[in-house]
């Protein structure tokens, strides 16, 4: 066969071979784009603990951030996860507690000093815009030798704009919804689970709760079910008993979860907000197990991803 008549089947042949590829590597890009990673950032609570920072979750959705809680060294877990230093995209917080707020100065102030010139956008109950005034207020002097000082930093783009939310969907922009879910937190007047739908994940984050009928309506099927977990004990002195009544109003044992993951039926229970015991969490996984909840759990450790 003549080089011409050659060419005129071999360049077709390979155009098509090299558009499918382009077309392939056109939908891996997308795919990547609007992939959903969950990150562990702090999986602990208000006892300090060197392994386990304060509550704090990051869904990725590509190169967004979306932040839940902001509990003690978030800035520092960010980092260590190789997230944005100059900002979430938007921080949502489950209630005013603080083991879930002690970090709120940290991302507002940091976020700035790293280079965040827009106001960064959070979301949670009401009393958070008094709470964000009193932060601003306590740090106005920072604010004025950084602005004003040597180091330039534009006038007002410390700012913050913050959302007082109400049940429901609460964000919504470029595939990405997020839900407020209203929880029973003892006698908290507001507080907040989040449920979050991507392109390619569903996953429910309870925040502090009671076993919640809402929390396991939402988490129906869903692909990740990030909850807070207690150990079921049982203690007998006066002190443990009333421990453990405020546990029950304000917290979930892990052999509630159990039965409220056995009914919901997501794909993968992640625990978190717990304490962490000297068996790794094998005790909590095995009373899970025992309420009929089949599938995968996993007893969160910091910066563990999904």
């Amino acid at each position: 066969m003549k080089r011409s008549s050659l060419n005129r089947f071999v360049l077709p042949l390979m155009c098509m071979v090299l558009s499918a590829g382009a077309a392939r590597s056109a939908a891996a890009i997308v795919a990547r784009a609007d992939s959903t990673v969950v990150i562990l950032l702090g999986t602990g609570n208000p006892v300090p603990d060197p392994d386990a920072a304060g509550p704090a979750t990051a869904i990725v959705v590509g190169s967004r951030v979306f932040l839940f809680d902001a509990g003690a060294g978030v800035m520092r877990r960010m980092r260590a996860a190789k997230l944005p230093i100059d900002g979430p995209t938007a921080l949502f917080i489950t209630h005013l507690h603080s083991d879930h707020t002690l970090g709120y100065p940290d991302v507002i102030f940091t976020t700035w000093v790293m280079g965040r010139t827009k106001p960064l956008q959070v979301f949670g109950p009401r009393g958070l815009q008094a709470m964000t005034d009193h932060i601003v207020a306590a740090w106005s002097e920072d604010i004025a030798i950084r602005t004003s000082g040597l180091e330039h930093r534009p006038p007002g783009s410390y700012a913050v704009s913050v959302h007082e939310i109400s049940p429901g969907v609460v964000y919504d922009s470029a595939g990405v919804k997020i839900t407020a879910i209203p929880v029973l937190h003892g006698s908290w007047k507001e507080a907040y689970g989040y449920r979050v739908d991507t392109p390619d994940r569903s996953i429910v984050l309870s925040g502090d709760t009671r076993p919640s009928a809402a929390i396991e309506q939402a988490a129906r099927g869903v692909d990740v079910l990030i909850h807070e977990a207690y150990p079921e004990l049982v203690n007998g002195t006066p002190r443990d008993a009333a421990f453990a009544r405020y546990r029950r109003a304000f917290h979930t044992s892990d052999v509630e979860l159990g039965r409220l993951a056995a009914a919901a039926k997501p794909k993968m229970l992640v625990l978190y907000h717990h304490a962490t015991p000297a068996d790794g969490g094998a005790g909590a996984i095995a009373r899970i197990r025992r309420e009929g909840y089949q599938g995968r759990v996993i007893f969160g450790k910091d910066l563990d991803r999904f």
